[in-house]
């Protein structure tokens, strides 16, 4: 890992590194976007042919036979895990669950107003995809965290899409009931969910981590099937005064195994701590050479001159995964996208089994979204209802905003309506 300064010699350097960190985003995937605008123009164009041809290519499909993988196969996956892991699914299952539930926001109405009626109704999507990567490593913690905020704001259709998937990530599936699931991965996956095949039905939206092929996907086909957020390689940010150094260089170590691309980074103003982090998690990542690869790519320890100094970088860089001392940090935080407390509190357990969702914003943006969650799964439809009392009391002053506007239609439609006598 590489220690900088905010002070003193090396001081510009920093800054200019600090803003190039601030600006980091989707520039990684300029490079794949002409190979997958012609995967998914080709899939958008010949359905299930160019499908096949790509999941063969790519996902070792062996005919469209194949494809949809069965209840059956679901059921035998989860009969054939060890019993402790099929309590640990479960037990995530459950937490994940009631997180989601807390989050569901509610219909409500209001009258703030006699006569007047407002409020809003909250219904669920028609149907989403849920995009389960199984490259490096299976997930079948992705899977529980995508389907379930989706089942529990009442979604239709949820339908799961992997490559090559995982005996965990069939079983997981099983646990939800899933009962559509496709053997397919990449840019055509995304495609075949956003626009529809003969056999794989288009989607409403699409949501869950990828690698470069399926982000650029997701952005190319964004105007015409909704998106949960373009995820980057994982980021983790760790701004301690006080914290465990060898805690911190394992959480360090453990977000930088995911991607050779993972930011790992520490802020302190101690020298001390920042030495010592430094030097367990050289260590710690000696045998482990993803993490290895990440820390040396782009791990830093930034020495900050002040506390000041170190909350501002950290709100700067809105990492998607920040920990923290102590709860009284909370009133500086202002741009994270989930935030663990106190030495106790193991990103990994986030990633798992704590119950918010881990599918969470990269590259800056938690500047202005979270983590993935139940309000993804719903639309809000507003309503209104006036009485004639109502409309006599605020209908004069739309009237001004109309005309002001030049909008003499919208003007009409309300003085139409405010000419009338009430019967009765």
């Amino acid at each position: 890992m590489k220690l900088i300064r905010t002070k003193g010699r090396g001081a510009q350097q920093t800054a200019e590194l600090l803003t190039a960190l601030e600006r980091r985003g989707s520039a990684a995937l300029d490079a794949v976007l002409p190979a997958v605008r012609r995967i998914v123009a080709d899939v958008r164009k010949r359905g299930d042919r160019a499908l096949l041809r790509y999941a063969a290519a790519f996902d070792g499909l062996d005919g469209m036979g194949s494809l949809r993988v069965t209840k059956d196969e679901m059921a035998a996956a989860w009969e054939a895990l060890d019993p402790a892991l099929r309590l640990a699914i479960s037990t995530a299952a459950d937490q994940i669950r009631a997180f989601a539930v807390n989050q569901l926001p509610a219909s409500w109405s209001d009258s703030s107003l006699d006569g007047l009626t407002t409020g809003q109704l909250v219904r669920p999507l028609g149907s989403v995809g849920c995009y389960v990567p199984s490259g490096r490593h299976p997930l079948p913690s992705t899977l529980l965290m995508t389907a379930i905020p989706a089942q529990v704001a009442g979604v239709e259709r949820i339908v799961v899409v992997s490559p090559r998937p995982a005996l965990e990530t069939l079983a997981a599936a099983h646990l939800l009931g899933i009962t559509e699931f496709y053997r397919l991965g990449g840019a055509h996956a995304v495609a075949a969910l956003a626009y529809g095949t003969e056999s794989v039905p288009r989607v409403d939206k699409i949501v869950g981590p990828g690698n470069l092929y399926v982000t650029a996907a997701k952005r190319l086909i964004a105007f015409d099937c909704a998106i949960d957020m373009l995820a980057g390689p994982t980021e983790i940010v760790v701004t301690s005064e006080t914290g465990h150094p060898l805690d911190i260089a394992s959480d360090l170590v453990a977000q930088a195994e995911h991607d050779p691309e993972a930011l790992a980074i520490l802020i302190t103003t101690s020298a001390g701590l920042a030495k010592e982090v430094a030097a367990h998690a050289k260590s710690l990542s000696r045998t482990n050479p993803v993490a290895r690869q990440a820390l040396d790519r782009n791990g830093l320890v930034i020495l900050a001159s002040s506390l000041d100094e170190a909350h501002c970088i950290t709100n700067r860089l809105a990492p998607e995964h920040l920990t923290v001392d102590a709860a009284s940090d909370l009133d500086w935080v202002q741009n994270a996208g989930s935030v663990f407390i106190g030495r106790w509190s193991a990103q990994p357990m986030g990633d798992y089994i704590s119950g918010p969702n881990h599918t969470l914003p990269t590259g800056g943006m938690a500047r202005v979204r979270g983590g993935l969650s139940a309000n993804d799964f719903v639309k809000l439809i507003t309503v209104q209802q006036y009485n004639a009392a109502a409309m006599r009391a605020l209908g004069p002053h739309a009237v001004l905003l109309a005309h002001a506007e030049g909008l003499t239609g919208h003007a009409q439609a309300i003085t139409t309506r405010l000419s009338r006598r009430p019967r009765g």
